[in-house]
């Protein structure tokens, strides 16, 4: 099984209480404990603007910003935004800011895309909150837009929602398909979400990566639609690494993992929440499958991963204030499950 870490950016709430100008150094230090363990493969960050789970006066750092930064201070593990929402930015200026990532990191970038959500995000920054249906629209003729500027160099669409006209984007990302072994979008497409009759349609054509309900029911279920879409369109459903994001609230007893969960209580009513939300906070957590003792998790992600799910996300709502989750999670998680697929190495020349 292969590993993603989330850096805590405040999205969440996870950098409360801590001084905007001390923040970055918590990201980059956390980045770098990541560049230097062999056992994590990816770091990742979310595309939003405004925190959950309500919007507030804390801190949320712009991901693609991030992106950039984290490049810059790492050298090995490759770097994703799980997702950016297609509609924040126009997608040929998007293809272009990526391709620059792919350039500064030695072709490390990882592109997590999808639709958007986020309602009171959408209206605040002023792109209205279409519906569903447009949404997923502007998804696909942006992917395309992105597969055509990072394999050929340039750009034509008539689209609906996007009308691009030569878009030229040079350099094309190290990754870009020239080279043996390359993801067939130039830079690796991560589509996420779990909407069965359009998002994992799209997924079957455009996807490298998929991401959806990590927990085993819904995983074994979302993974059976996305096969019959691949039927469906001629895909080969053994190409897309199929992927999941997971809470981690870890202890070495049951009781140690109580405390954790007393902590990200106390820390929720420390960020403003009233007692009721973080309330809700911790049930949202608990029962998932990252979430008990080390031979529990264990357990608990060996069995996704008889199910298909080679490829875990995960993130620790603590780690800008205490890692000792994250060691424990290290030392004992790690070890037992790695091994299951091969990074990808970066591309070190054009």
């Amino acid at each position: 099984m292969r590993f993603g870490l989330f850096v805590p950016q405040g999205w969440r709430m996870d950098l409360v209480g801590i001084d905007p100008q001390d923040q970055w150094g918590v990201l980059a230090d956390l980045a770098r404990r990541a560049d230097d363990h062999d056992g994590w493969e990816s770091i990742w960050v979310y595309d939003h603007f405004h925190t959950v789970p309500e919007p507030s006066e804390h801190a949320t750092h712009e991901a693609w910003t991030l992106m950039s930064a984290l490049a810059a201070v790492t050298s090995r593990v490759r770097l994703g935004q799980m997702c950016t929402c297609m509609s924040y930015r126009d997608p040929t200026y998007l293809a272009k800011v990526a391709a620059t990532v792919d350039a500064i990191s030695a072709g490390r970038l990882e592109m997590g895309i999808g639709a958007g959500w986020y309602e009171h995000e959408w209206r605040a920054y002023g792109y209205g909150f279409p519906r569903a249906g447009e949404r997923l629209a502007r998804l696909r003729e942006g992917v395309e837009i992105f597969r055509q500027m990072w394999t050929t160099g340039s750009a034509n669409l008539a689209g609906e929602h996007y009308q691009v006209d030569g878009a030229r984007c040079h350099p094309q990302p190290l990754q870009g398909t020239s080279h043996p072994g390359s993801p067939r979008n130039g830079i690796p497409m991560w589509v996420a979400g779990g909407g069965e009759r359009k998002t994992l349609r799209f997924a079957a054509e455009y996807a490298d990566y998929t991401n959806f309900d990590g927990k085993p029911e819904g995983f074994r279920h979302k993974s059976q639609v996305l096969a019959g879409h691949c039927a469906d369109v001629g895909r080969d459903y053994g190409e897309i690494v199929r992927s999941a994001n997971y809470n981690v609230v870890i202890g070495s007893t049951e009781a140690e993992v109580e405390d954790r969960f007393g902590w990200v209580r106390d820390h929720a009513l420390r960020a403003g929440l009233t007692e009721t939300k973080a309330d809700q906070v911790v049930a949202g957590l608990r029962g998932g499958p990252a979430v008990g003792t080390p031979e529990q998790v264990v357990e608990s992600l060996r069995a996704l991963a008889g199910a298909g799910m080679t490829y875990a996300i995960t993130y620790f709502v603590e780690a800008a204030y205490d890692t000792s989750g994250l060691e424990l999670f290290e030392s004992e998680v790690l070890p037992a499950l790695r091994g299951r697929g091969r990074p990808r190495r970066p591309v070190t020349e054009q």
